[in-house]
């Protein structure tokens, strides 16, 4: 079968490749000028640095088999993401843990002290909590939530804390030791050679052409057995409902001599400092060595018609409209929706490894059943 797929980043990469080795004949299109999405990594001319082009990405996974399937295409470097804050005119370490509990309160406590402590400190009259500033409010307390929670959420979603569902806090946990390592998957790690490297080699078939610089129309579709589409799903529309909500990253890149802030990562969680965070590209490289450093400032916006959009932001005004996407897509035949975008949800890089493989799976089951692909494989936006 002739299979047409719409982006060259992940989810593009390994379906493609999938049905590739399945036996079918794979067009891979993109309208950006490179390969990768928004995982794209390229060296940097003035400092040699390996820098992600559109923000920091780390690997992370407790999932072996997307583990060992990265590892077929790249090598992958240990690296775990120690993360750091400005707050109230002092450095503190992220996740919320012992270190910075103790520091911030000026106190010598034990695990079972600190989490005494802490749950003194909670909102008890908050029974179940339904925003973002609930569920800080009822578990942190108000001290710890405006110094590293409330400042750097109000500019990261552009929206207060009581407009967001209280799941988005529940990812970051406070821990009552001193592990800083951000994440607490099994695997973790960077490839050596970057992420562009590791797709080149997904995609490195004879039965996948990629064409980049390359937007899609619909009569394109004719000429193809199915389509997969892992643009904003709205888009695939011609956003005749309305746009969705997408929020957007704008960088302002610097350098400078050695090492800029001793960290890849240091938030911001003052209001007053209009980005999120500083990301120095060279510490997610420890193995190479640069005389020169170049760093971004992030700052998040709302995303406008012509921005790259990043993270779907689900506002309930635009729950309607979601819906109505969702069933002009369950709709279409020909067509199935994946990844972030074209899914509408918010998806690390192992889960949107493992969709893909599972949305190709499906694909070639259905096919040989002579069944219908869905238009969405996994859970539905």
């Amino acid at each position: 079968m002739r299979i047409l797929l719409v982006g060259a980043g992940l989810s593009g990469a390994v379906i493609g490749r999938h049905l590739a080795e399945a036996g079918h004949d794979i067009t891979i299109i993109d309208g950006r000028d490179h390969i990768g999405g928004n995982c794209h990594t390229e060296r940097d001319d003035e400092t040699g640095v390996m820098v992600h082009v559109y923000g920091p990405h780390i690997f992370h996974t407790d999932d072996k088999g997307v583990w060992d399937y990265v590892n077929r295409f790249a090598k992958f470097m240990p690296y775990k993401n120690r993360v750091k804050t400005t707050s109230q005119g002092q450095v503190f370490s992220l996740p919320i843990n012992l270190h910075t509990i103790n520091q911030f309160y000026g106190k010598t406590m034990r695990p079972d002290e600190a989490r005494a402590f802490i749950a003194s400190l909670g909102d008890d009259s908050i029974d179940e909590p339904h925003s973002f500033e609930e569920q800080a409010l009822k578990f942190v307390g108000p001290d710890l939530y405006e110094a590293f929670l409330k400042g750097y959420t109000e500019k990261q979603w552009g929206c207060s804390p009581t407009e967001l569902p209280a799941s988005i806090l529940k990812r970051l946990p406070v821990r009552f030791n001193y592990d800083d390592n951000y994440f607490f998957h099994a695997f973790q790690g960077i490839p050596e050679e970057g992420y562009t490297a590791m797709i080149e080699r997904i995609l490195d078939h004879e039965k996948i052409d990629v064409t980049l610089e390359t937007w899609f129309f619909p009569d394109m579709a004719e000429s193809y057995d199915h389509v997969f589409w892992s643009g904003p799903l709205d888009g695939y529309f011609g956003y005749a409902h309305g746009r969705l909500g997408y929020r957007t990253l704008d960088f302002e890149r610097f350098t400078a001599e050695d090492d800029y802030q001793g960290c890849a990562v240091m938030n911001y969680g003052d209001r007053s400092v209009p980005y999120t965070r500083i990301t120095e590209h060279k510490h997610f490289a420890p193995w190479e060595q640069h005389e020169k450093t170049v760093c971004y400032r992030e700052f998040s916006r709302a995303c406008m018609p012509d921005d790259i959009p990043y993270y779907p932001i689900r506002f309930v005004d635009k729950e309607t409209t979601l819906k109505t996407y969702v069933e002009r897509a369950k709709a279409c035949e020909g067509v199935t929706f994946v990844g972030r975008l074209g899914t509408y949800r918010y998806l690390d890089m192992d889960v949107t490894i493992r969709e893909a493989m599972d949305t190709a799976e499906t694909f070639l089951e259905t096919t040989r059943k002579g069944e219908t692909m869905p238009a969405f494989v996994q859970e539905r936006p």
